[in-house]
């Protein structure tokens, strides 16, 4: 069995996206950060503090990054539902609006 920090960051990466297990894993990381039992022992000076900074650094991208890609989510579904589309039938003719919330356009 190979051993590598990416294999780790992939592996820890992996379960926080997993919804069902995200919550569990932030707690788990936050309880390791204020435990006195580490990898490494605390009381060591700077060797202490690399196994803790580590992992808060990589829990801060991790839920960063899923931060980000809800708010992307959201703002997009937002977009898409903004287009409105009205027809107006007069005179066997159809027209159409389309309402674009960057660039107003009309169509």
């Amino acid at each position: 069995m190979k051993f590598s920090v990416q294999s780790l960051y992939t592996w820890y990466r992996d379960l926080i996206r997993n919804p069902k297990y995200r919550w569990w894993v932030i707690l788990g990381t936050l309880l390791y950060f204020v435990s006195p039992f580490d990898i490494a022992p605390d009381f060591l000076p700077i060797v202490g503090q690399i196994d803790d900074v580590f992992l808060l650094t990589l829990l801060v991208t991790e839920v960063s990054g899923l931060v980000i890609e809800g708010f992307k989510a959201r703002r997009g579904n937002i977009d898409a539902n903004v287009e409105v589309q009205a027809t107006d039938s007069t005179k066997d003719s159809t027209s159409s609006t389309t309402v674009d919330v960057d660039a107003v356009s009309v169509k």
